[in-house]
């Protein structure tokens, strides 16, 4: 069994209070052994120097992230810079689109895919949920190419497929396409707007639970639609969630109509989702009203940031980088104080942070798995507040290197 340690590596050791309150963050330098993916000993006592070592520099190590709503499948990343068109019907404005774009893209889909996962290594990822096109458009194939990328990167990182009916499940008519899918390394069953897009609640969530049910698997559904009729559409989730047995397997991806719910509204909403286990995921969108992120994580809901997309025909926008996207969520929210900003971390990590909230370490500890990032800063909420760079990251214990020849960020 290979040992490896990290030297030098800066931990969070507890909070720092001034009259009664967290002012600060303690930290001290710390050396991590690790064996067989696991960490097996944190200790401030230096390794002998016939150990394989990895000088930390004192950087701060954190849990690595997960991105739980990104589309690989379809992106400009990795080819020359392309604006969006202009919306002129909405959705449908982008769904007539793609008719004539996915196919034109397929040709570079898995390359491209690869070079957004490298990506997402370098930004300190190591889980990817991905929504792929499923569509009588482009079939499986835009599935089989993400499929192949995902595959190349096993070692490194773990991942989800979510077979996507962009064009709507019943409106393409893409139920059989779905089911093969299924069967073909999706590992979640996906949907979209069974209002606006398939225009019929009822028929379009049935089936999107019966072919999860079929195939042993969870939910998650695009969910567009405002104010009371997205409400509505939450509910019915959660019935069909209760009858398929899916409770704490599905996922509302957007949830726009949350950022219209106030007061006992919202209350009751967060109790609907909190007694199905219903996850929510958010892109912290600037452009509409972003979902109340602090009010439903108080309320018990497990809620999870993503990118959504990454200079596509949908956006010109999006890096990839969830640390900024941290950033985003803490200026929309008005998170200033040290304890609001290092708990916001939670949000990307899958709820983990060093410290729990009475400033006790909870993370790294002996057995977890050595899956981490190393950062420039001195504590999480600086990492987040100056939106700082990740250096380095770790699966398993394995030190993550690039599989790809260097390239530009952004490669435009």
């Amino acid at each position: 069994m290979t040992t490896q340690w990290i030297t030098n590596v800066r931990l969070e050791k507890g909070f720092i209070y001034e009259n009664g309150r967290i002012a600060g963050t303690s930290t001290e330098i710390c050396h991590l052994k690790m064996e067989g993916g696991k960490i097996t000993e944190i200790t401030q006592s230096a390794p002998g120097s016939d150990e394989n070592q990895f000088d930390a520099k004192h950087q701060l190590l954190l849990p690595s992230f997960r991105d739980m709503h990104i589309h690989i499948d379809k992106t400009y990343y990795g080819g020359p810079w392309k604006a969006c068109t202009p919306i002129t019907k909405g959705i449908f404005t982008r769904l007539e689109e793609e008719k004539e774009l996915l196919p034109k893209l397929l040709p570079t889909a898995q390359e491209r895919a690869e070079k957004m996962i490298e990506l997402y290594l370098k930004n300190g990822h190591t889980h990817i949920r991905t929504h792929c096109n499923v569509d009588p458009v482009i079939g499986l194939k835009n599935l089989e190419a993400t499929v192949n990328a995902l595959k190349k990167y096993e070692d490194v990182l773990t991942y989800e497929i979510v077979a996507f009916p962009q064009h709507g499940l019943l409106r393409s008519d893409s139920v059989q396409l779905i089911r093969d899918a299924m069967k073909n390394g999706a590992t979640l069953v996906g949907g979209v707007d069974p209002a606006t897009v398939d225009r019929n609640i009822e028929k379009s969530l049935n089936t999107i639970f019966e072919i999860a049910v079929e195939h042993k698997k969870g939910v998650d559904i695009h969910l567009h639609d405002p104010n009371t009729l997205g409400a509505f559409t939450f509910e019915r989730m959660a019935d069909y969630t209760r009858e398929a047995g899916l409770i704490g397997k599905t996922t509302i991806s957007h949830g726009i109509a949350l950022g219209d719910l106030h007061g006992e509204t919202l209350i009751e909403m967060a109790a609907i989702l909190k007694e199905h286990e219903i996850d929510v995921t958010t892109t912290i969108p600037i452009n509409r009203p972003t979902i109340p992120v602090l009010a439903l994580d108080g309320y018990g809901i497990q809620v999870s940031v993503g990118h959504d997309s990454i200079t596509d025909h949908w956006s010109p926008f999006g890096t990839g980088n969830t640390i900024q996207k941290l950033g985003t969520l803490a200026e929309r929210f008005r998170l200033i104080d040290e304890y609001s900003l290092s708990s916001a971390l939670k949000f990307a990590t899958g709820g983990i942070t060093p410290l729990d909230k009475d400033g006790e370490r909870v993370w790294p500890k002996v057995g977890d798995d050595a899956t981490m990032i190393l950062v420039d800063a001195t504590c999480s909420a600086e990492a987040i507040a100056r939106r700082a760079t990740v250096e380095s990251l770790f699966f398993k214990g394995k030190k993550v290197e690039s599989k790809l020849t260097e390239m530009d960020p952004m490669n435009a």
